[in-house]
């Protein structure tokens, strides 16, 4: 009589579920971060009576409480904001351009960055108060 082994069968672990959760992970995170506002300065925005929800697409420019002036995060000089917006507004296609300053900040100085916009070939140029650029509403 010849003994017969034993055949234990291989036991998977099925780690489809696994793969689903941490996909479902990836999915929400990616998603999630979009909603992360773009904000790198400490701007204190003015208040309006009236408003309008900013296009996440549009080119901004910062004008801080100092009155220096950043483009998309990157500090630049009010006589090069010009070309560099033109450049920009070439490369996208939205002609749109969303103007954060500071509540502090001269009106002069909104003018001049707003003319430079306008020079450059922006067709939209809006100014953000505090709900359009994700501060605190009132």
């Amino acid at each position: 009589m010849r003994l017969r082994k034993k055949e234990t069968a291989v036991q998977d672990i099925d780690i489809s579920p696994l793969i689903d959760m941490v996909f479902i992970l990836l999915i929400f995170f990616m998603v999630s971060t979009t909603f992360v506002k773009d904000m790198k300065l400490d701007i204190d925005r003015p208040q309006a009576s009236t408003q309008t929800a900013a296009s996440t697409k549009s080119i901004r420019v910062y004008i801080d409480n100092t009155g220096d002036v950043y483009l998309n995060g990157d500090p630049v000089r009010i006589w090069v904001l010009q070309g560099q917006i033109k450049d920009q507004l070439r490369a996208s296609s939205q002609k749109s351009v969303l103007v954060v300053t500071d509540s502090n900040v001269p009106a002069g100085k909104l003018v001049e960055v707003v003319d430079q916009c306008k020079l450059a070939g922006a067709k939209d140029v809006g100014v953000a108060t505090q709900a359009e650029a994700g501060g605190p509403t009132a």
